[in-house]
């Protein structure tokens, strides 16, 4: 088992070569905008998954696809001549999702933005259905001070605690 942070540094250097000989050496017409955004080696370096996306539509990227997959054995040569390894990983190209991930996250931002922007313009003009305060509140006197009916018990000069225990 390697270390990881060797994987790590490896991950980096293929990426760094495999864009490289995209952009120099492979002349396939199949080929179209890649660009390469990430590599994964193994825990043990036998094994490197490289994550590209191409910019086009479908049948450019499955073309994309097919090209990168026959130029496999001409990246990994590549890849063995510039890093000197004993055993050079085998390649796998996948198509990366996150930029499309992202797209479709934006679309639902944007439309989220959208119904907020409705809901406010719904909103200026709207008055309360009923009362601008629902809640009940208790019933309050008019006249506080002037008719306090004091009830019989509380006018006696008796301390609480008597009047409790009686």
């Amino acid at each position: 088992m390697a270390d990881v942070a060797r994987a790590r540094k490896l991950a980096v250097r293929i990426r760094q070569i495999v864009s490289e000989a995209i952009e120099m050496q492979i002349k396939d017409p199949r080929l179209g905008m890649v660009t390469v955004t990430d590599a994964k080696v193994t825990g043990d370096l036998r094994e490197a998954t490289v994550f590209y996306t191409v910019y086009g539509d479908e049948t450019q990227i499955a073309d994309s696809a097919r090209a990168l997959s026959s130029a496999t054995g001409i990246l990994r040569a590549t890849v063995g001549k510039q890093t000197g390894i004993k055993f050079v990983p085998t390649l796998t190209f996948v198509a990366d999702i996150v930029p499309d991930t992202a797209r479709e996250l934006e679309d639902a931002l944007e439309r989220a933005r959208l119904a907020d922007e409705e809901l406010a313009r719904a909103r200026e003009g709207a008055q309360y259905a009923g009362e601008a305060d629902p809640y009940r509140r208790p019933a309050e006197d008019e006249d506080d001070d002037e008719d306090v009916d004091v009830p019989a018990a509380e006018t006696t000069d008796e301390p609480a605690e008597s009047r409790s225990n009686a």
